[in-house]
């Protein structure tokens, strides 16, 4: 069978459809036979080499249903040492590559992922079919030319995943990226974009590939005078200045500050990161198109994608084994730190329901029932819409110790880190906790805190907290350095909010491991408890002193 990158250049579109995107016109049968199948090859692999002899505690797994029974879930610390010091003789295949990501503060500083050949050439498809997804209007379309679509990069450089998928998209397709992609892997962040965004003024593009929350701040600062302003300095090319008086005719027509959309128009957008969803019709509005969802990672490269209806996105089979833990489970555990949460499969899970997402790369790779911290919601069994017969996933949540702001920068807060921001900032609390909310088009990471009595007033406590998590967090800190951006909101929970909710907690019978919210991203529920336990008994005594004062 001829590679994507084969086809591609042979200009044989109908094929790429085929082999690129037919993923979903597979029935949930065909998409369940491919995961087993691969599964096997992946078994055999490990049986046979150091890491998956270790992962697997020594057990020899000959079947799925052994496998799944005998091999226990898996974290980044169960396959250490072999992947923090790249021990590629002990892995299943050799990698011919190694990707990173953030890793977990006191524990190791990037967490690496190998990518051997073969998951390359899968991946390879992918890429080609999100790429095909963000373009066309309908199935069979094929809107990209195999000789120039230009790509502005925006996202962080190799060896991080998002980075990988550029260089791959430019060595087997030869998309022209801006800037290249070798020099911008040695630029500073901010050079990178401001060196790509010259390129595109003076050559045009026709693709992005962006982190979604990045891709607004790089709008929001071209809508700024003070932006216009460099810009204008470009104009000595000819080429430059018809594009720039072309977008300012627009928008000074359209009555508005200049837009991207009013320089550029584009095929398609592809956006990583988990804040797609908030910023989907921000986007919209200032590219022209809405960003192309995709889901993966360093450790699993590719989980799922959107199509061309921007919806739900649906799940690949041939990079991973997919295994889902409800919520009941993940419950039992953290009652239980011994328990072992069984997994559903694919044609097991609900609509509706959220679940922990776990992982076994597949063609070589090294993770196996590995827990990514991932919480995502099935929004349906399948896409009615499009005929897509494999249920539909949104990203619901990291898992609740970190609260994650990847559309920028890869920022992760944990709970160790935001503690010892309050410690640090002297703030007068009993108790918090913290979540991320979107706000005004964005995420903020929103701080409730009970304050002692005496303590500064809210915008104080905001400004101390914020600048110690400035210095105990660095990309933290470019959000605001870079992005001109202050994500922390705090509000005052009343008195006695925390002792009212262990009373009501008490009082329905929970055991002694839900007394207290959870520190991180607690559900809505819990926040109604905390911000409304003084407010009913006030307006309860208003009343009643009401009608005490009537019958006086």
């Amino acid at each position: 069978m001829s590679t994507a990158s084969e086809l591609w250049w042979q200009g044989k579109t109908e094929e790429i459809w085929k082999q690129c995107c037919g993923f979903i016109d597979l029935s949930l049968e065909d998409f369940m036979n491919i995961q087993r199948r691969l599964l096997l090859e992946q078994i055999e692999l490990l049986n046979r080499c150091e890491l998956g002899r270790s992962v697997m505690r020594g057990a020899k797994p000959r079947s799925i249903e052994e496998f799944r029974a005998l091999v226990p879930l898996t974290t980044y610390a169960d396959h250490t040492p072999y992947l923090p010091e790249k021990k590629d003789d002990a892995l299943p295949e050799p990698p011919i590559y190694w990707q990173r990501t953030s890793g977990k503060s006191g524990a190791y500083y990037h967490k690496w992922a190998p990518l051997t050949q073969r998951m390359a050439e899968e991946l390879s498809s992918l890429i080609l079919a999100f790429s095909i997804f963000a373009t066309c209007k309908q199935k069979g379309e094929f809107r990209l030319n195999n000789k120039d679509e230009k790509v502005l990069y925006i996202m962080a450089p190799p060896p991080y995943v998002t980075g990988t998928y550029v260089r791959w998209a430019k060595q087997e397709f030869s998309f022209n990226v801006m800037p290249p992609e070798d020099e911008a892997e040695e630029m500073p962040f901010e050079e990178r974009v401001k060196q790509g965004f010259q390129q595109a003024m003076e050559e045009g593009m026709s693709l992005l590939f962006g982190i979604s929350g990045i891709i607004v701040a790089v709008g929001e600062r071209l809508s700024k005078r003070e932006d216009r302003v460099k810009i204008t300095s470009l104009i000595a090319k000819p080429r430059v200045l018809f594009r720039l008086t072309k977008g300012l005719l627009k928008a000074k027509l359209a009555r508005r500050p200049l837009l991207p959309k009013d320089l550029w128009s584009l095929k398609g957008i592809v956006a990583g990161g988990t804040d797609t969803s908030i910023y989907k019709e921000k986007i919209k509005k200032m590219w022209g198109r809405y960003p192309l969802d995709i889901y993966g990672s360093a450790e699993a490269s590719l989980i799922a994608m959107q199509t061309w209806d921007y919806e739900g996105m649906t799940f690949i089979p041939q990079l991973n084994f997919l295994e889902f833990i409800p919520e009941d489970e993940r419950l039992k555990e953290k009652e239980d730190s011994t328990y072992q949460p069984s997994t559903l499969l694919l044609d097991e899970v609900k609509p509706d329901e959220v679940y922990e997402i776990v992982i076994t790369n597949f063609h070589g790779g090294a993770f196996t029932r590995y827990r990514l911290g991932d919480l995502v919601k099935i929004t349906s069994l399948r896409n009615d819409k499009l005929d897509i017969d494999i249920p539909q996933m949104a990203f619901y949540s990291r898992a609740h110790e970190v609260i994650n702001f990847e559309g920028f920068y890869h920022t992760s807060l944990t709970e160790k880190v935001i503690w010892q921001a309050m410690e640090k900032s002297g703030v007068g609390y009993e108790d918090w906790v913290a979540r991320k909310e979107p706000k005004e088009g964005k995420p903020v990471l929103h701080l409730y805190i009970e304050p002692r009595d005496g303590e500064r007033s809210c915008e104080q406590v905001l400004s101390a907290i914020h600048e110690e998590l400035k210095k105990l967090d660095e990309g933290y800190a470019d959000l605001e350095s870079f992005f001109g951006w202050q994500p922390l909101e705090v509000s005052f929970l009343p008195q006695g909010a925390f002792k009212g909710y262990i009373l009501r907690q008490q009082e329905a019978g929970a055991d002694l491991g839900h007394l207290k919210p959870p520190h991180m991203n607690p559900p809505d529920e819990i926040i109604n408890s905390l911000t409304g336990v003084i407010a009913k008994p006030r307006a309860r005594r208003a009343r009643e002193a009401k009608v005490a004062a009537s019958e006086r």
